[in-house]
């Protein structure tokens, strides 16, 4: 972990974790503004005359249509269609581009695409030298654009320039993201702290979760197909785009309807949060599925992520000897291509 965030004075509970002394975190995002290291998020950077030709051939996303506002989801898969890693994809300036991932899968997707580099006058660059702050709330977006000097943009879009990019995230409170030098990192925390309470990254993973977007981890690198956690439904495939490493599959699971699992938001009957890859079991204690993501809720209940079978009448199910109650998804779970969200304004 950078020493942006050591200075910041927080208490690490795991390389990609770090808490602050605010038991009620939050519910400070719920009623007021709170700002979080996002230690859990990398970048890694592809520049070059042949980046935009390369990336074109390796991710999901339509790349053309990363044109420094539109930012889109993306994913890097398997020729057998399994997901590396999946991110978010912004164009920094010409032949520049620039992917937000999780820190623990930065340097293995940059180890599996310099492979495909090499055949092309590009660079991959894993950037510890920025950081990511996340602001979460009733006044994120105004204090965002007070604090950074821009104007926050709409959601799976980028603003600023080639020294700090905003993005704004979906979730039940405003969002926004912030990139920057890792050296101007903890100035602009202290000028953000009057207004927003300093917390753990926990409080940003929560919101992702409630927005029913997941983003790959270690732990299920090369297990799971894009449609398991929904991402043609968050516009992260194109399916009108010629071809990349795995898209044979990823298309024929569409269009042949063969996605037999998919990812649902819950809440479990108990505050003992499960560990990344907890079965998710029937009353027969058969598993069903398994645990992404988990973090407690303003009340101390843990809400998670599953990927889950999507057979019908699989009964009851729990977690640990926690009853699971299904959630509601924010959006619905149907194709949205990436072309659409591109043409919207």
């Amino acid at each position: 972990m950078s020493d942006w965030i050591d200075a910041l004075a927080g208490r690490r509970t795991g390389d990609d974790r770090v808490e602050f002394d605010r038991p009620d975190a939050t519910r400070h995002a719920l009623d007021g503004t709170v700002v979080a290291p996002l230690a859990h998020l990398g970048v890694l950077d592809v520049h070059g005359a042949d980046a935009e030709r390369f990336l074109q051939g390796q991710t999901s996303a339509q790349v053309n249509l990363v044109d420094g506002h539109f930012a889109p989801l993306t994913c890097f898969c398997t020729p057998k269609g399994r997901m590396l890693a999946n991110a978010q994809l912004l164009r920094v300036a010409e032949g520049h581009y620039r992917l937000l991932l999780h820190r623990g899968l930065v340097g293995p997707l940059a180890e599996h695409l310099k492979k495909f580099a090499a055949f092309y006058k590009a660079e991959l660059t894993p950037r510890d030298d920025l950081a990511l702050i996340g602001l979460v709330g009733v006044e994120a977006l105004a204090l965002a654009e007070v604090r950074f000097d821009v104007i926050p943009p709409a959601v799976w879009r980028q603003a600023g320039n080639d020294d700090t990019q905003l993005l704004t995230h979906p979730g039940p409170r405003a969002r926004v993201l912030a990139c920057l030098p890792a050296d101007r990192a903890a100035e602009a925390i202290e000028r953000l702290t009057p207004q927003a309470t300093l917390v753990g990254n926990a409080v940003w993973c929560l919101h992702d979760i409630q927005a029913g977007l997941y983003w790959l981890t270690p732990h299920h690198r090369d297990t799971l197909l894009p449609q398991m956690i929904n991402w043609e439904a968050l516009g992260g495939i194109s399916f009108k785009k010629g071809c990349y490493t795995g898209q044979e599959v990823v298309a024929r699971a569409h269009f042949r309807g063969q996605v037999k699992k998919r990812l649902f938001r819950a809440q479990l009957e108990g505050d003992n949060l499960p560990a990344l890859g907890a079965a998710v079991t029937d009353t027969n204690d058969k598993s069903q599925g398994e645990v992404l993501a988990a973090e407690l809720d303003a009340y101390g209940q843990a809400e998670i992520l599953a990927v889950l079978s999507t057979k019908e009448e699989i009964g009851p199910l729990s977690v640990d000897g926690q009853a699971l109650k299904l959630m509601k998804l924010p959006y619905p779970i149907e194709r949205l291509d990436p072309e659409q969200l591109a043409s919207q304004t």
